[in-house]
C-alpha cells in the first residue's frame, strides 16, 4: 500500500488478518483426518509419519518468538507476508509428495507459518482506532481455535471424497489468496524496536525449544525413562538456561525476559500453558467418543466426516463469543475474561462427563468449552499488552502463542498416554476404554481449575507506565513513510 493511499477500512484489516490466522490455524488440522492412513499414503512405519505432526509442532515452536521479533524490528506486515510465503510453499510441497521426505519438508515450511498470529495481534494494536482494538485482537487471538474447529470437517470431506493432494492444493490457494488481500489491504506498522536481531539468543532458543517439546511429542513411542527422552529433557534445561543468562546480559536481546518476568505478563504465559493443555483435550478426545464403534457401548459409531461436523459449531462459537469476551474484559478488565474462561471451560468438561453418550450431547459440551476459549484466548494478548511497551508487541505475543502451543504439545502427550494406557480389546484392536476417555476429560478439567487459581495472581490493575506511549525511538516522525513490504 502506498503512503499516499487512503487511510485503510479497519474492518476489512480485522477480517484479512482474522483470515490469515484461521488459514493459519487450519494448517495445523489439515493432517488429522489422514492420520491413520499416513504410513499406508507416504510407504512409511506409523511411528516415522507421526514426524508429519511433530516437525510442525517443532518449527512452529522455533519460528514463533523469532519471527515475532524480527517482526517488530523489520516490519510486522513484511514479516506475515514471509510466513504467508513459507505457508504457500509448504503446501505446494505437500501437494507434490508422495513419499515422507518431502513431506516432513513441506509440513516444516507450513509449521513457520504459526508466527503470522502473533504478529496479525501486533499489527492490529498499531494500526486499529481503540474503540475497535479489544473485539478485533480477540478475534485475531481466537483464529486459533476457529480454524481448528473449521478445518477439521473440510478436510474430513477432501480426504473421504477426494485424492489427499488436494486438501494441500486448496491449501496454497488458501494462502496465496490471503497474501494478495494482505498485500492490499494492510499497510505497514510503522512502530519499531531498535538494536540489531539477536542471532545468538535465536539459536540458543530454538535448540532448547526443540530438546524440550521433541520428547514431549515422542516420549510416548521412545519410552518415558528412554535414555533418549531423558537427555533431551536435561539438554532442554541446561540450553534455556544457558539462554536466559545470554538474554538478560545482551543489549538488544530477542526476548526482553525483564518485561517477560513481570507478574503480569509470567502469570499469564504460565496461566497458558495451562488453558493449553485444557483446550486441547477437546481437539482429541470428543472426535474419539463419536467415531468409535456404537458396539463398545460407549462410542456414537459416526464417520470421520460426520464427526468433523458435530465439532464443528464449536469453531463457530469461539467466532461468534470473541467480540463479547472483548467487551466483557473492556468493563471489568482481561483478568476476569481470562478466569472466566477458564471456569467456563472447567465447567464444559464437568457436564462432558454425562453429556458424551450422544452427538448431541459432545456437540453441547463442546460448545460450552468453546465459550470458555473464546474468553480465555481474547483476554490473553490485552493482558500480556497492557504490560509491555508497543516496540516488543510481536515478540511478546510470540512468546505467549508459543506457551499456548507447549501447552497443547503437553495435553497431546499426556492424553495420548492415558489413551494408550487405558484400552479394551475389540474385533483384534485396541481401542480407548470409556474410562480413559472419561478419565482425559477430567484430566481438562483439573487444567482448566488449576489455571483459574493461577490467574488470581495475576494483578487486578495493569502497571501505570504501560499507559506511556511507546518511545520517541520507536515511532518514526509524523508524515514518514510507511516502509516497503
Amino acid at each position: 500500500m502506498s503512503p499516499t493511499s487512503s487511510p485503510p477500512r479497519s474492518g476489512t484489516v480485522v477480517g484479512v488478518l482474522a483470515g490469515a490466522g484461521i488459514v493459519t490455524s487450519l494448517m495445523q488440522a489439515l493432517v488429522i483426518p489422514l492420520i491413520p492412513e499416513l504410513p499406508t499414503l507416504l510407504g512409511t512405519s506409523a511411528a516415522n509419519a507421526s514426524w508429519v505432526v511433530t516437525v510442525t509442532l517443532l518449527t512452529g515452536a522455533v519460528a514463533t518468538p523469532v519471527v515475532g521479533r524480527l517482526g517488530d524490528l523489520y516490519g510486522k506486515r513484511r514479516m506475515l507476508l514471509t510466513c504467508l510465503a513459507l505457508l504457500i510453499a509448504g503446501s505446494l510441497v505437500c501437494a507434490l509428495a508422495d513419499s515422507l521426505a518431502p513431506m516432513i519438508v513441506g509440513r516444516a515450511f507450513q509449521g513457520m507459518s504459526m508466527g503470522i498470529i502473533p504478529l496479525g495481534i501486533s499489527i492490529m494494536r498499531d494500526l486499529m482506532p481503540p474503540e475497535r482494538l479489544g473485539s478485533a485482537i480477540a478475534l485475531m487471538s481466537s483464529s486459533l481455535g476457529i480454524g481448528g474447529a473449521l478445518g477439521l470437517p473440510a478436510a474430513a470431506a477432501v480426504a473421504q471424497n477426494a485424492d489427499w493432494h488436494m486438501l494441500f492444493w486448496g491449501a496454497a490457494a488458501l494462502g496465496t489468496l490471503v497474501a494478495v488481500l494482505v498485500l492490499r489491504a494492510v499497510p505497514e506498522s510503522r512502530v519499531r524496536a531498535g538494536g540489531p536481531f539477536d542471532v545468538t539468543g535465536a539459536l540458543l532458543l530454538s535448540c532448547g525449544l526443540v530438546a524440550l517439546l521433541l520428547p514431549i511429542s515422542k516420549g510416548g513411542d521412545w519410552g518415558w525413562d528412554a535414555p533418549v527422552t531423558l537427555s533431551l529433557f536435561g539438554a532442554a534445561a541446561v540450553v534455556l538456561a544457558v539462554w536466559c543468562g545470554w538474554e538478560l546480559r545482551t543489549p538488544a536481546p530477542l526476548v526482553n525476559l525483564r518485561s517477560s518476568v513481570r507478574r503480569q505478563v509470567l502469570v499469564t504465559n504460565l496461566a497458558s500453558v495451562l488453558v493449553g493443555l485444557a483446550m486441547f483435550v477437546m481437539m482429541l478426545v470428543p472426535v474419539q467418543i463419536l467415531q468409535l464403534p456404537e458396539a463398545t457401548g460407549y462410542g456414537l459409531g459416526q464417520s470421520m466426516l460426520a464427526a468433523g461436523l458435530w465439532m464443528a459449531p464449536s469453531g463457530l462459537v469461539i467466532m461468534l463469543v470473541s467480540p463479547l469476551g472483548a467487551r466483557l474484559s473492556a468493563a471489568r478488565g482481561p483478568r476476569t475474561s481470562l478466569l472466566t474462561g477458564a471456569l467456563v471451560i472447567a465447567f464444559g468438561y464437568v457436564v462432558a462427563l454425562g453429556l458424551s453418550g450422544s452427538a448431541w450431547g459432545v456437540l453441547a459440551f463442546t460448545s460450552v468449552i468453546g465459550v470458555g476459549i473464546a474468553l480465555a484466548y481474547a483476554a490473553m494478548p490485552a493482558l500480556i499488552m497492557a504490560a509491555v511497551p508497543p516496540s516488543e508487541t510481536a515478540v511478546a505475543n510470540g512468546l505467549n502463542t508459543l506457551m499456548r502451543s507447549i501447552g497443547t504439545s503437553t495435553s497431546s502427550a499426556v492424553v495420548g498416554a492415558l489413551l494408550a494406557g487405558m484400552t479394551i480389546r475389540f474385533e483384534g484392536a485396541e481401542l480407548p476404554s470409556e474410562q480413559g476417555l472419561r478419565t482425559a476429560l477430567a484430566f481438562g478439567a483439573c487444567a482448566a481449575l488449576l489455571a483459574t487459581a493461577v490467574i488470581l495472581a495475576i494483578p487486578r490493575h495493569a502497571p501505570a507506565e504501560t499507559s506511556a506511549p511507546p518511545p520517541a525511538a520507536a515511532r518514526p516522525p509524523a508524515g514518514a513513510r510507511h516502509p516497503a513490504p
